[in-house]
C-alpha cells in the first residue's frame, strides 16, 4: 500500500455515549437511536388535519394526515382498532383530531404517528370554528367594503380557477360567451374539494395574480355539501385573495352557501352561472343602449336645431330687423332737430359776440392816444431816448414830436417854463 492510501482511524470506542468527532463520527445507528430518543420525550400529542388515504392490513389502519393548508402529512398507524371503529365510518377527506405517539422507527429512519384515540370533528364544532374565523377575518378589516376592488368593465383576460372538467366551469365560459363572445379566458383546473384543494386554488391564485393581462379572476365550484365546501372557508385561501392585486370573483355553490371567501372576495356571485353574467358586459344589452342613447341624442338635437330655427326666424319678423331703417329714422330727426339748435345757439352766441366787440373797439378807440392825436394833439418824445416828455426843462437838443399823422424831428433854441 503506497503513502498516498491513507489508513483509517482506529476505534477505540463506538458506543452511544462516546465522544463525536471527525475521527471518533457515531454509527448510523447509533444516530437513529439517539434521534429515536429526542423523538420519544415528546410523548402523545393532538393533532388535526385531514385523511387523504386509509388503508387496512388485517387488524392495522394505516392512515395518511394532511394540513389542508399547507404541503405537510404524516402516515399515522392504528394498531388499536380505533379508526375501524369510527362512528360515522372514516373516509377520504374526513376532518379529524387525532392523539397519538409520535414514533421513530429507527431501521428505516421514517416517522409515524401511532394512534391511541381519533374522532372525526362534527358538524357543530365546524360551524363554530367558521364562526371564530369568521369574526377574527371581520376584526381585521377583509370583509370591509371600501377594500373591494371595482370589477373592470371589459376585462382583458379572465382568470378562471375551477374543478377539473366540471359544470361550474361549463356554466361559466357558456354564460359569458353568450353575452360577450370574444370574451377571452385563462383557465386553471384544480381540485376543488379535498386535502390538495387550499393548496392547488391558492398556487393557481398566485399564477393569475402575477399575469399583467388578467384583469378579473374568478374562483368557481358547483354546490355540496358543507365538508365539501370546507377549503373555501380555508384561512389561508381568504388571506390569499384578500391580499390579491387583482379583483377576485367568488362563484361557490348555489345561493344558500356562504363560505367566507364571499366575505372577502370582491365581488360575490350566487352560482357560476351569475359569475358568468356579471364578470363581462352583455353585447346585445350594451348595442341596444347605444342605439337608445344614439336616437335620444338625435331627437335632442333636432329640438334643439328646432327651438334655435324659430327663436331666429321670431327675430327676424321683429321690426328692427325687417326694417332696420325704421330704427334710425326717428334717430336720425333727432340728431337734425339737436343740429338745428345747436347751430342757432352758436349763431346768437356769435352775434352776441360780435357786438360785445364792436362795443369794445369802440370804448378802446376812444381811450387810445390816437383818438387824442386825431383831435390836433402831439406827443413830444426826447430824440435820444424816446421817452414821452411831460416837463420842457427835462427836453434835450432834439426831441421828435409825433402828431396824428405822421412825425417831425425839431431842434430846441428855446425852453420856456409854465
Amino acid at each position: 500500500m503506497t503513502d498516498a492510501v491513507r489508513r483509517a482511524p482506529e476505534r477505540s470506542d463506538t458506543g452511544p455515549n462516546a465522544p463525536m468527532s471527525e475521527e471518533n463520527p457515531w454509527p448510523l445507528r447509533v444516530v437513529s437511536k439517539k434521534i429515536g430518543d429526542w423523538i420519544a420525550r415528546l410523548g402523545e400529542v393532538w393533532t388535526e388535519g385531514q385523511i387523504t388515504e386509509i388503508s387496512h392490513r388485517g387488524r392495522t389502519a394505516y392512515l395518511t394526515l394532511r394540513d389542508p393548508s399547507a404541503e405537510v402529512s404524516m402516515r399515522v398507524v392504528d394498531f388499536t382498532g380505533a379508526a375501524a371503529s369510527a362512528d360515522p365510518p372514516l373516509r377520504d377527506g374526513a376532518q379529524v383530531v387525532v392523539r397519538a405517539q409520535v414514533q421513530w422507527w429507527d431501521k428505516n429512519g421514517s416517522l409515524s404517528l401511532h394512534l391511541r384515540e381519533i374522532r372525526q370533528v362534527g358538524l357543530g364544532e365546524l360551524l363554530a370554528r367558521l364562526e371564530r374565523l369568521k369574526k377574527l377575518l371581520a376584526a381585521e378589516g377583509l370583509f370591509a367594503a371600501e377594500r373591494k376592488q371595482p370589477l373592470p368593465f371589459l376585462p382583458y383576460r379572465i382568470g378562471l380557477i375551477t374543478g377539473r372538467a366540471s359544470d361550474a366551469m361549463r356554466d361559466v365560459l357558456k354564460n359569458a360567451r353568450a353575452r360577450l363572445p370574444a370574451a377571452d379566458f385563462e383557465i386553471r383546473e384544480v381540485a376543488v374539494q379535498g386535502p390538495r384543494a387550499v393548496t392547488e386554488v391558492c398556487a393557481a391564485l398566485a399564477e393569475l395574480d402575477a399575469d399583467p393581462d388578467i384583469e378579473v379572476i374568478v374562483i368557481a365550484r358547483g354546490g355540496g355539501s358543507m365538508e365539501d365546501l370546507l377549503p373555501f372557508s380555508d384561512e389561508t385561501l381568504c388571506r390569499a385573495v384578500a391580499d390579491a392585486a387583482t379583483p377576485v370573483v367568488s362563484a361557490i355553490g348555489h345561493e344558500p352557501d356562504t363560505p367566507l371567501l364571499d366575505y372577502v372576495a370582491d365581488w360575490r356571485a350566487s352560482t357560476p352561472t351569475e359569475a358568468g353574467k356579471q364578470v363581462v358586459p352583455d353585447l346585445a344589452e350594451e348595442q341596444r343602449g347605444l342605439n337608445i342613447s344614439r336616437t335620444r341624442l338625435r331627437q335632442a338635437l333636432n329640438a334643439l336645431l328646432t327651438r334655435e330655427e324659430d327663436a331666429l326666424a321670431a327675430m327676424r319678423a321683429r321690426p328692427v330687423l325687417a326694417r332696420p331703417q325704421s330704427m334710425l329714422e326717428p334717430r336720425a330727426e333727432a340728431v337734425a332737430h339737436l343740429v338745428h339748435r345747436m347751430r342757432t345757439r352758436v349763431e346768437t352766441r356769435l352775434e352776441r359776440s360780435v357786438d360785445d366787440l364792436e362795443h369794445l373797439r369802440a370804448r378802446l378807440r376812444s381811450l387810445s392816444p390816437q383818438s387824442t392825436l386825431d383831435r390836433g394833439y402831439a406827443i413830444v418824445l426826447d430824440a435820444d431816448t424816446g421817452a414821452i416828455l411831460r416837463d420842457a426843462a427835462d427836453a434835450g437838443e432834439r426831441i421828435r414830436v409825433r402828431l396824428a399823422a405822421g412825425s417831425l424831428r425839431a431842434a430846441v433854441t428855446e425852453k420856456e417854463e409854465g
